[in-house]
């Protein structure tokens, strides 16, 4: 159990870097939109590339984030219910959820969305807006956050597991789950 618990610990401490720097994506995304509103109000200029820069930060602040999320326990759940139930059903229902959804959900996503990222990629797919984008770093952006997510579940499935098995201590289920540090 102490190795699943280091390679737990190893993508708690990348997927929250990786969290905390998506933060200044939202500002980034923020400043071009506003960047790009002053100069269309004021000087009559628009950019194309400038509004589908935006999306692309916004997108990948999402995506790069849900790993983060699911690591602090913030993913919306029934909480009015599951705070009712015993530990050992919520932890039930929790294994079921990353085993046989999560997990799957997210190796479907980058298995299907990995050639097309790449087809984008060797062609120079460009954006069918005029002056837009290059397309693949966004289809990347899928690619990789569901990899992180992905790898957040099986983190979260060791920590899960130690905890039923007595390794490590329950966390609160309220808030953030702990990094596997114990």
């Amino acid at each position: 159990m102490g190795a699943l618990l280091a390679v737990s610990r190893a993508i708690d401490r990348a997927n929250a870097l990786i969290g905390r720097l998506v933060m200044w994506l939202i500002l980034a995304a923020t400043l071009v939109s506003a960047g790009n509103a002053i100069s269309r109000k004021a000087f009559d200029l628009s950019s194309n590339a400038f509004l589908e820069l935006q999306w692309y930060l916004f997108g990948a602040a999402y995506l790069f984030a849900a790993a983060y999320t699911l690591q602090r326990n913030e993913h919306i759940r029934i909480d009015i219910i599951s705070n009712h139930l015993p530990k050992g059903v919520r932890n039930a229902i929790e294994l079921f959820g990353h085993v046989f959804m999560l997990l799957p959900f997210c190796a479907l996503m980058v298995w299907e969305t990995w050639p097309n990222m790449m087809e984008s990629y060797r062609i120079g797919e460009g954006s069918s807006n005029y002056g837009g984008l290059i397309v693949w770093p966004a289809k990347a952006c899928i690619v990789i956050g569901f990899a992180l997510l992905f790898l957040q579940g099986i983190s979260e499935l060791i920590k899960r597991i130690a905890v039923i098995a007595g390794a490590i201590p329950e966390f609160q289920e309220t808030h953030h789950t702990p990094l596997a540090v114990e």
